[in-house]
């Protein structure tokens, strides 16, 4: 697999809406940054999201999610409690080739703050807004900033287009827009 280059990125996102909204250079003017970069794309956190609460004193289970577990804010400043996570998505929707395999890192800027984005891999031919998990695994609360550069997306494009894509089995995140809890 070789990873791909902003020239790269920049075409698939013009001509084949790979990346939507498409940001072609990086924007750090008093902000996280986010956009294209050399060899990826820094994309930004929507201001949607579900914070994580034990209100209820739940079970985290990923076979029965309890919807109640989180608590909705629409806001440009989440602050994420103690010792606890986050669900957001970005801004962008992304649109994964056939051939290609995208891998998310988080941004250093949160990394160095104990904040941990994770996200799965964005499988051959999938295609949605990206759910996002910040954790917090610091012992004080943590802001994450909406509309701001959240992780940076890796394209690694195959020696040949895979066999069966994302959408030719209808995975269950196809199409996905909003912040999209777990499914069975």
């Amino acid at each position: 697999m070789t990873i791909m280059s902003d020239k790269w990125i920049r075409e698939q996102a013009t001509k084949n809406g790979m990346i939507e909204p498409f940001v072609e250079a990086q924007r750090r003017d008093g902000c996280i940054s986010y956009g294209l970069s050399s060899y990826g794309y820094d994309a930004r956190v929507a201001p949607e999201f579900k914070i994580f609460t034990n209100v209820d004193s739940a079970t985290v289970d990923p076979k029965d999610f309890a919807s109640n577990s989180f608590v909705d804010r629409e806001t440009d400043v989440c602050i994420i409690p103690p010792n606890s996570f986050a669900l957001a998505r970005t801004v962008e929707y992304f649109r994964v080739p056939r051939d290609v395999l995208v891998i998310c890192l988080g941004k250093s800027t949160y990394a160095r703050c104990g904040i941990i984005v994770n996200v799965t891999p964005l499988e051959p031919g999938w295609e949605g807004h990206v759910t996002l998990e910040f954790s917090n695994t610091t012992p004080l609360p943590a802001k994450i900033y909406a509309n701001e550069g959240a992780c940076q997306f890796l394209f690694l494009q195959g020696n040949e287009p895979c066999e069966i894509s994302y959408a030719d089995r209808a995975g269950k995140y196809m199409g996905q827009q909003g912040v999209t809890l777990p499914r069975l």
